[in-house]
């Protein structure tokens, strides 16, 4: 591996947007898919990073220099209602040397947008959009009762959901076992 690639998916109900943070022309990726360039703020990575530590409730990501053809594709979805609530993930792609991928690439965070803002600017005879998304991680969505377990089942759903090529998690396998035992603190004389 020479270098990564950050690549944002964005499944909207008429289409789904690739992108990749970045300047110069379409990124072909390795199954094909085209991406398109777009400019993340300097704190994006930071609020990424959060995101994925599960850190922050909600990953408010500005792409800036997004062309006029993605940028009409999410503004139509936005106008038909269909945008809350869209998937959006965060992957990370390994280069080679040559800046070609190698292998598919890691789903890094999963989320559902909730909100949605635009920003554009004429910059000599092209339109350049900033958008805004706010995405809540589908974790954070989760209603547990008060005094409620994370179980098992639920964790592995919940892992093979965010993302499914991965192995299962097994972050609380052992929980359902400590349901009804009973810990005694040590004595001492």
């Amino acid at each position: 591996m020479s270098s990564l690639r950050v690549l944002c998916q964005i499944d909207f109900a008429s289409e789904v947007v690739r992108l990749y943070e970045g300047s110069g022309g379409p990124f072909v990726g390795e199954d094909g898919n085209i991406w398109r360039a777009c400019v993340l703020t300097e704190d994006a990575l930071d609020q990424v990073e959060m995101a994925i530590n599960a850190e922050a409730f909600t990953l408010s990501l500005t792409l800036n220099g997004v062309d006029e053809m993605v940028s009409q594709i999410i503004w139509d979805d936005y106008q038909a209602g269909e945008v809350i609530g869209a998937r959006m993930r965060i992957l990370l792609q390994e280069l080679d040397g040559f800046e070609q991928p190698v292998g598919a690439p890691d789903i890094m965070f999963t989320g559902t947008i909730d909100n949605l803002m635009f920003d554009d600017a004429v910059g000599g005879d092209q339109v350049i959009s900033a958008i805004t998304i706010e995405v809540t991680n589908q974790f954070t969505l989760r209603g547990l009762a008060n005094g409620g377990v994370l179980s098992d089942v639920d964790q592995r759903l919940r892992s093979a959901l965010l993302n499914p090529s991965a192995p299962p998690d097994r972050a609380c396998e052992r929980i359902p076992g400590l349901l009804d035992k009973t810990i005694v603190w040590p004595r001492w004389n």
